[in-house]
């Protein structure tokens, strides 16, 4: 069974045009996807092509000027704002992409256990803080420090941190290698596939297609906020043979690795 369902999403925003007259701006649509327990889903897509608003309508932090219709289950359940209420933070938990989303004011150890307490656990339940910092290869003295002390790849790992002592069942990580060097970003995205090792489900919104590819199970490709193509994981191999999409193939071979010849062909 799908822990998440997202079917026929579409996302505008309304904003006014001169003093009374207002229009609407279409950014997302017709958007259908799945992720299922066990299984890493890659999201990707250029900046603008609407990863970052499909993650913010899952989790209802979209702002009140947003047209927002198509339906979002969770476990088989349709979420609307109260069901939302109780799965943010709980069931679901976001990994935003900016990392001023840590409190500056607050140690490690502070937010490990705001996080927990959020998920309505405590943090002897969840683990040591200790416990939590080492998963993702954090020394202990990590939890005594204040975020602006971290490096970037510290950061990160903190959010997964805090993610993995909520207890969330969908994670959903928006841009976890943004600023990050190789090794940082492989460290971040191994710590992702063992979270969908130990059964949860993983949504990575990711504008690195070979990064995401090491712990993907499926794709998904945006494009002008639409579903450009779907393919499995290891479809992306060779030259892009057995990728469904032209666009896939596309994307695909323009990657460095492969000598940048990629070109969009409608046919």
């Amino acid at each position: 069974m799908n822990l998440l369902e997202i079917a026929k999403l579409n996302i505008s925003f309304r904003r006014y045009d001169g003093f009374m007259r207002q229009t609407t701006i279409e950014c997302v649509r017709d958007i259908s996807l799945t992720v299922a327990r066990g299984e890493v889903l890659a999201l990707f897509g250029a900046s603008g092509a609407g990863k970052s608003l499909i993650a913010h309508a899952v989790m209802g932090l979209l702002p009140p000027n947003a047209i927002v219709d198509g339906v979002i289950r969770f476990e088989g359940r349709t979420v609307d704002e109260k069901v939302m209420a109780d799965l943010r933070g709980n069931r679901i938990a976001l990994i935003p992409q900016s990392l001023s989303h840590l409190d500056p004011l607050a140690t490690v150890e502070q937010q490990l256990r705001w996080a927990a307490r959020r998920a309505g656990r405590s943090m002897k339940a969840a683990g040591s803080v200790r416990d939590a910092l080492s998963r993702f290869g954090l020394q202990p003295s990590v939890a005594h420090a204040f975020p602006h002390t971290l490096s970037g790849g510290m950061a990160r790992r903190v959010m997964l941190a805090m993610t993995t002592v909520s207890n969330a069942d969908l994670i959903i990580a928006d841009e976890p290698s943004n600023g990050l060097d190789p090794e940082n970003t492989a460290t971040v995205f191994r710590a992702l596939k063992a979270l969908a090792e130990a059964g949860k489900a993983v949504l990575v919104i990711s504008h690195d297609l070979s990064a995401a590819l090491d712990i993907a199970d499926r794709v998904v490709i945006l494009r002008d906020g639409k579903v450009a193509a779907a393919e499995r994981a290891e479809a992306f191999a060779g030259g892009g043979e057995n990728l469904s999409a032209p666009y896939a193939r596309s994307i695909w071979n323009a990657l460095p690795q492969n000598g940048f010849s990629g070109g969009y062909d409608e046919a």
